[in-house]
């Protein structure tokens, strides 16, 4: 195809009165200066390995933005914003981070440390403001299926609670993984439960932040677009009615075994209700004052967020008290209550991931990695559109991926971005990511001197916390009649990875939810919505005969618009609507009339030929001409195809040659660019686009204004 191709229109302006005039114009496209992808691949791979001091330095600071804002901070305006904020979140943190550890199935010292060294990594290394990243609920949910499931298949009781004697308590009790024997697929007697499920955690996350960093080399951040949000609220809530369930047990204080893997949810609620009447009285109302305050304390947040700036620590002062209370009334000794136990202080030393693990984990950490850069992309894109400032999506991937493989090597677990957290840091002033360094400093004064102290607390009161936390997400229940209102497709999207992660697995929910989702995108394209349309009245405007009353039919012309790009997956649906808009499909009224000539040929008697002329034959004509009468032109409104692929463009030319054939014309309307150079680089319009002034139209109505000029011509060479 030339660079400049030359089109003409034939356009024709009626006054909305007995006289009109004829216009001709001149549309010349630009030239396009076509460059090879030869040279394109070339010039990029140059710019990429191109290695001198100025491109190092780039590449450096674009690994670590910190490097580029943190010298132009502004102390003045940004401080007392980052400071308060960094300070609520710390305080938050600190009880989440305890309760999350019943999640992920790990002692509550390994989710401080997680919060803390992902704060750190994510303030060099993240590009959004306002993020913040630590433990997660769904996130710690994902991590404790996969080692409550590779525990059990060690041998290990996934409901021994044994605790060890505060004064018997040794730092290196924890440190002992390295006596594992993986390779003979047996543990050393030294290395029990806890450090085998760390192990676990540890390689897991590990694997999972290396997925991230290739997806972030290959630029692969752009996949987050195929996770809808209806998919995603749904796998959320899908998964909060799992750690729901997971709860409920600590909530009653009954010991029942745990049920990891498919169908947990039902095998769950099973087990309570057959261990309903073993219930611990205290933690039954241990958890409902919790419960009570809880709640109370969020609703009157969220009613009076406007005049209260500074979010209610609840979640801390309810465990101060609760652990107080526990401490002074010796409720594991009197009553049975189930309490954290030991958090040691300082830090273990830090040991290399157990790589002969990685096997069994390495397709766990594929929807860990996908979850996890999902929520933590969607949560910077959307606070940077808030506050009018940009991210870079593979650079955040790249952050995320090292907040995972950097603390794996100091018995973390995996993290994500998460949204509560975030809405509190942007409320309570916070300006840049200081805020995550003074959240991580108060961590740490957790971790060096006040950890010890929370040995009394019930589980059944971090129990509390972690349901309270899943408010949002069970909410979007009542959100479910607004969504079927407004999009029954994606309300049907959120019915079913809701009902697969919950019924099935959080894995088989993401995965469900995502070829379902996709799914459903493939049908809505291959089975677009058709119309025709008719003229309003007094105008040079067509719209939707099924949707408006009060418009006007064109004698012999039917116009029919396609609300989808025109494929090899919708052309037989396009077909279908258009062959019954217009009453006719002329391929078949072709093949009758073949048939009738090929049997009025072979009998062979110029009789019988008249005959059938006369009879069957002339009435099947009589019938042809008059369906020819009522419909001399279908218009095609290609406003909505933005593409033609070679089967969609045979499509056309198949239906231009059919139609022909049975005098009828087709016309097409409203071409985007991209469908025009399509038709011409197949031939539609013929050699040299010769018939293009006659086929193509810039408007409907121009297409219209031409096909009635035609009718008319005809009507008048008839007489």
């Amino acid at each position: 195809m030339k660079n400049a191709v030359n089109m003409k229109y034939e356009r024709e302006q009626s006054k909305m009165d007995e006289d009109s005039q004829h216009t001709l114009i001149h549309l010349e496209r630009k030239a396009t200066n076509r460059v090879s992808l030869c040279k394109t691949v070339k010039a990029k791979v140059k710019k990429q390995c191109t290695c001198n001091s100025k491109q190092l330095k780039k590449t450096f600071i674009g690994f670590f933005p910190v490097l580029r804002w943190l010298p132009k901070y502004d102390f003045k305006e940004n401080t007392w914003g980052d400071v308060m904020s960094g300070l609520i979140i710390g305080i938050i943190l600190v009880p989440q981070a305890i309760a999350y550890s019943l999640l992920a199935g790990l002692k509550p010292i390994y989710s401080l440390y997680t919060s803390f060294f992902a704060n750190i990594i994510y303030f060099l290394m993240g590009t959004s403001r306002h993020v913040s990243v630590g433990i997660f609920s769904l996130i710690s949910l994902m991590v404790g299926q996969v080692v409550d499931r590779e525990v059990q298949l060690a041998g290990f009781d996934l409901d021994d609670d044994a605790v060890p004697q505060i004064n018997n308590f040794n730092m290196s009790d924890l440190n002992i993984t390295r006596s594992i024997n993986i390779s003979m697929g047996l543990m050393d007697i030294e290395c029990g439960k806890e450090c085998y499920a760390i192990s676990v955690a540890a390689i897991l996350t590990f694997t999972a932040g290396i997925y991230q960093v290739i997806m972030g080399s290959f630029r692969l951040g752009f996949l987050s677009m195929y996770l809808s949000e209806p998919m995603l609220d749904g796998f959320a809530t899908g998964a909060s009615l799992t750690i729901l369930t997971a709860q409920v047990k600590y909530l009653l204080g009954i010991k029942i075994p745990r049920s990891p893997g498919i169908g947990m949810l039902v095998t769950t609620w099973y087990n309570i209700f057959a261990n309903i009447h073993h219930s611990n009285y205290c933690d039954i109302i241990t958890s409902a004052i919790c419960i009570a305050v809880l709640v109370a304390a969020k609703e009157i947040g969220d009613r009076y967020k406007e005049k209260i700036k500074i979010p209610l620590p609840t979640e801390l002062v309810v465990i101060v008290v609760a652990t107080v209370v526990s401490h002074y009334c010796n409720l594991k000794e009197v009553y049975g209550s189930a309490v954290s136990g030991v958090i040691p202080t300082g830090f273990i030393p830090p040991q290399v991931p157990n790589f002969s693990l990685f096997g069994k984990i390495a397709v766990d950490a594929i929807p860990l990695a996908v979850i996890s850069f999902a929520f933590t992309i969607s949560l910077s894109e959307m606070f940077a559109k808030k506050y009018a400032y940009t991210v870079e999506a593979n650079q955040e991937m790249f952050a995320i991926g090292f907040c995972n493989i950097i603390p794996s090597f100091f018995h973390c677990f995996a993290t994500s971005a998460a949204l509560a957290k975030t809405l509190v840091k942007t409320s309570t002033g916070c300006m840049t990511q200081v805020s995550s360094v003074i959240s991580a400093i108060v961590v740490l004064l957790v971790l060096l001197f006040f950890a010890p102290l929370f040995y009394s607390l019930q589980k059944c009161v971090l129990a509390c916390i972690i349901i309270v936390s899943l408010r949002g997400a069970l909410r979007k229940f009542r959100d479910l009649p607004t969504l079927w209102r407004l999009n029954k497709i994606d309300a049907v999207v959120w019915c079913v990875t809701v009902a697969a992660a919950a019924l099935v697995s959080t894995e088989v929910g993401l995965m469900v939810g995502v070829i379902f989702s996709m799914l459903c995108l493939i049908l809505r394209s291959q089975l677009p919505y058709t119309t025709m349309l008719n003229q309003i009245e007094d105008t040079v405007f067509y719209e939707d005969c099924q949707k408006y009353d009060n418009l006007l039919p064109i004698p012999k012309v039917k116009i029919f618009r396609f609300n989808s790009p025109l494929h090899y997956a919708n052309k037989g649906y396009f077909l279908k609507a258009l062959f019954k808009m217009a009453a006719m499909d002329p391929g078949l009224v072709n093949a009758q009339r073949k048939k009738m000539e090929k049997k009025a040929k072979n009998q062979g008697k110029r009789k019988q030929v008249d005959a059938a002329n006369n009879l069957g034959y002339g009435e099947t004509q009589i019938e042809l001409v008059e369906k020819r009468n009522d419909l001399q032109t279908i218009i095609l409104d290609c406003s909505c195809i933005a593409f033609l692929d070679i089967t969609g463009m045979n499509v056309l030319k198949g239906l231009l040659k059919d139609y022909k054939e049975v005098q009828v014309s087709v016309l097409l309307a409203c071409c985007s660019t991209s469908v025009i150079d399509s038709l011409i680089r197949g031939g539609y319009f013929g050699k040299e686009n010769s018939d293009i002034h006659k086929l193509l139209f810039y408007t409907v109505h121009d297409a219209v204004q031409f096909a009635r000029a035609q009718t008319i011509s005809a009507t008048d060479s008839t007489v």
